[in-house]
């Protein structure tokens, strides 16, 4: 590993990107009091243009289209990400938006959405972005003015009642093209009223995600490890009894409100079947951010991590995103069981878990070969997961058996209806 505790490089077979995030626009117009990317300890946008520049944005079309058509990919997904987005102008989207899609094979559909705080979404926008086939993903920290007190303006002004203008307007005119609500989680919340209070902004999926922090510098409401004799332990699992709270309402709700990416992928991993999240599994990760000068990188979460952390050394005009995939920290990504430590590979929710997201196993001088620091949580939050479909299935069985047996009475099924008196 080296002098940032960076693991060493994990021979795998490496899976090509299907996740492209652009940098349209590298600054934002909000200054969000828990942003990792701009108060955390990576310096490296100071240093890089707001607005991508036009040549920046023609190169990495080109490139995703070089990809796609190397690795015979017939579906790509691309984020237009910042900073903020919607500062680089609705068109400016469009345009690359097309760009893309011209430049990947005809067999390849790309799959476009915008990431926004919503303060900046018009009908006109909004509209511009729809006819294009843009999704619109919109990122609060809940359904109320109260629950984004942190998310201000850099004037210290609000920005829900511009962000809630913005939501409604995606939700009453452009149905179609609401992707849904991104959230991070904040133990000090109820998550009930955080939830329905996110169900009336109409989102159909919600992304619940736990905040960025590592073993050396620890998440809020993370307390201090004490010393176990199977490892460094927190003490509570706030995260964890918090998603389980909202699991169960989702649960009771039958599932029909929204979407929740982060349950759906859980009962999917916990039923054997494969998911594609950041957050659980042991699936290769698949994404690729190219900054405002074109600088390839992987993603911002491992800003979270240390100065300088995301950086590759590549960019569009002089490498391609094969060079990307050999890069030691994709590697290390995509190495699945062979990059996670002995505690995680002897775990029994290993399949499920997949040692967390990766950002959040960083120890400085040791690298991200730890469990998550979220283990204790996630263990909570998958287990109680495990429970609810155990006790279903149980009650579907005997539902099952019971109907069976009443198909082989002598009555036969109708027993209670007929003619017969």
């Amino acid at each position: 590993m080296d002098s940032q505790g960076v693991s060493a490089p994990v021979c795998v077979s490496v899976a090509p990107f299907r996740q492209f995030i652009v940098k349209v626009h590298g600054r934002c117009n909000l200054a969000c009091r828990y942003c990792y990317l701009y108060e955390g300890p990576d310096r490296t946008y100071r240093d890089r243009p707001a607005a991508t520049p036009p040549d920046v944005l023609e190169r990495a079309a080109y490139r995703i289209g070089e990809h796609a058509a190397a690795h015979g990919l017939t579906a790509v997904s691309l984020v237009l990400h910042g900073g903020e987005p919607l500062l680089a102008g609705v068109d400016t989207l469009a345009r690359f938006t097309t760009r893309v899609r011209r430049s990947v094979p005809r067999t390849c559909t790309v799959h476009a959405t915008v990431q926004t705080n919503a303060t900046l979404l018009t009908a006109r926008r909004v509209g511009v972005l729809a006819r294009h086939g843009i999704s619109v993903g919109i990122s609060l920290d809940g359904g109320l003015p109260a629950h984004n007190a942190r998310r201000v303006d850099h004037s210290g002004r609000p920005s829900w009642p511009a962000a809630v203008r913005g939501a409604r307007l995606l939700a009453d005119h452009h149905p179609d093209a609401y992707a849904g609500v991104l959230t991070v989680v904040d133990p000090v919340t109820d998550p009930v009223v955080v939830y329905e209070s996110l169900l009336a902004l109409r989102p159909p999926a919600l992304d619940l995600l736990l905040p960025h922090g590592n073993w050396s510098a620890p998440p809020p409401h993370i307390e201090p490890e004490t010393e176990g004799k199977d490892g460094p332990r927190p003490v509570r699992t706030p995260y964890g009894d918090w998603l389980c709270a909202v699991f169960d309402r989702w649960w009771l709700g039958r599932r029909k409100e929204t979407r929740v990416r982060l349950f759906e992928e859980c009962i999917a991993l916990l039923a054997g079947l494969p998911a594609a999240t950041e957050s659980l599994g042991l699936a290769p990760f698949d994404a690729v951010v190219v900054e405002t000068d074109g600088s390839i990188e992987q993603v911002d979460s491992l800003k979270s991590a240390y100065d300088g952390a995301s950086r590759t050394g590549l960019d569009v005009f002089r490498h391609g995103f094969d060079e990307a995939l050999r890069h030691p920290g994709v590697a290390a990504r995509q190495a699945g069981v062979a990059a996670l430590g002995a505690r995680c590979r002897a775990c029994p929710l290993l399949a499920v878990c997949g040692g967390g997201h990766y950002a959040h196993r960083y120890r400085a001088g040791e690298g991200f070969a730890n469990p998550s620091v979220y283990c204790l949580d996630l263990q909570r939050f998958i287990r109680h997961v495990a429970r609810r479909l155990a006790a279903a299935t149980a009650t579907a069985a005997t539902r099952t058996a019971a109907a069976s047996a009443s198909d082989r009475s002598p009555a036969g099924p109708d027993v209670h209806g007929g003619d017969t008196p």
